[in-house]
């Protein structure tokens, strides 16, 4: 019997991370073929060329598209979308998948479900119906009424999910993938490999040895014009700590461009003595800092997510990751410099927060798989509505 066709298509640095784990599970699976399509920023070095990691930890890449225009502004965000829609059709028809996974809600994730839908190609969307009340939003609930089985991270999004009309059959709480890396690495205690060494960067090279923070924040695409204001607030708290501080790039999303051109006005007039700028890291060893940090600030998902199953304390900024269901250890801040400094002095006053299992218990990835084999292959919605 031929092995059902499996294509995932990976867009962006984040998405690789979120289902490394689905990758194996499908690759190691006997009745699944995986074919792996790597598009958009998870091919450009400017955002961290996710693709070396991806060929590194052994993917045969079937398909690569590029379709990212500059600009970093809304205009180029949607024609990039309309060129993944014209690249990815091309690819589908030469693979000729049984089923296409799309992750998340990133705007390159749209062109991936137009293309599948309309080729009657049964659909799969890992991590819908969570809300965040930005542009994400508005994409994560297309593609889910795009898709066609729906393996979501929470039961608050499964019930979303099936409150937006789709069939409760079809509509499984796997859990986050990424939550499967995160179990592997929680008993490592302390970084057991050199960031400056290993990924480079720029920056000061602090001392570790007594704590450091780690910051990602990226622009949010409805509040573009004001992502540069934005980052300065952060910059302008850690300037003030002074602590041991990584610093990650942002996406490639509208506004990024304020974003970067922030950081770097900031870095003329300030020394920013402790802190260090990388674009990417694998996603182990982004963990394992992660786990060894004494916080996170930003606006990362990942904060969201991994952190809350390793329990890592964070300050989340601003209203990217908005209404998304929340461990025990997230405070949330406005953009402004003093907030932002109260709440890292509270972290670091109270410790690691209490870890909690709300996006899942790390066993994702093969629970995906193991329904990507049994799901019967259609493209057309049971109407509960």
């Amino acid at each position: 019997m031929s092995k059902r066709k499996i294509a995932v298509v990976i867009t962006a640095r984040p998405s690789y991370s979120r289902v490394k784990t689905v990758l194996k599970a499908i690759k190691n699976h006997p009745a699944l073929e995986l074919q792996l399509i790597v598009a958009a920023s998870a091919l450009l070095d400017r955002y961290g060329s996710a693709v070396n990691y991806i060929e590194k930890d052994g993917f045969t890449i079937d398909a690569k598209v590029f379709n990212v225009l500059e600009g970093q502004n809304l205009t180029a965000a949607a024609k990039t979308t309309g060129i993944g829609i014209l690249e990815l059709s091309t690819v589908f028809d030469n693979l000729k998948p049984d089923v296409v996974v799309t992750v998340a809600d990133r705007f390159e994730t749209m062109a991936t479900a137009i293309a599948a839908s309309y080729m009657n190609i049964p659909l799969a969307h890992i991590q819908g119906g969570e809300v965040t009340g930005n542009i994400d939003e508005k994409v994560r609930h297309a593609i889910t009424k795009l898709a066609d089985y729906h393996f979501v991270a929470s039961e608050s999004a499964r019930e979303r999910v099936i409150k937006l009309g789709e069939n409760p059959e079809m509509v499984f709480n796997t859990g986050c993938p990424s939550i499967d890396i995160a179990s592997e690495i929680s008993t490592v205690k302390g970084l057991n490999f050199n960031p400056y060494q290993k990924y480079g960067g720029v920056g000061a090279e602090p001392d570790l040895s007594n704590g450091y923070l780690v910051v990602m924040q990226h622009p949010v695409t409805t509040e573009y014009q004001n992502s540069r204001r934005h980052i300065e607030e952060t910059l302008k708290a850690i300037n003030q700590l002074n602590m041991p501080t990584l610093w990650f790039w942002p996406n490639v999303d509208a506004g990024a461009d304020g974003t970067t051109t922030g950081i770097r006005a900031f870095r003329e007039y300030h020394s920013l003595e402790k802190v260090h700028f990388f674009k990417n890291m694998e996603g182990v060893d982004f963990l394992v800092l992660l786990n060894s940090a004494k916080a996170l600030i930003g606006n990362s998902s990942v904060g969201i997510r991994e952190c809350a199953y390793l329990g890592v304390p964070v300050i989340n900024i601003g209203s990217r990751q908005n209404k998304r269901d929340r461990g025990y250890n997230v405070i949330d801040v406005d953009y402004n410099k003093e907030e932002i400094i109260t709440a890292i002095q509270t972290i670091l006053k109270n410790g690691k927060a209490e870890v909690s299992d709300v996006y899942g218990g790390g066993n994702s990835g093969t629970v995906i798989a193991e329904l990507l084999e049994k799901l019967p292959l259609q493209f057309h919605k049971t109407i509960t509505y």
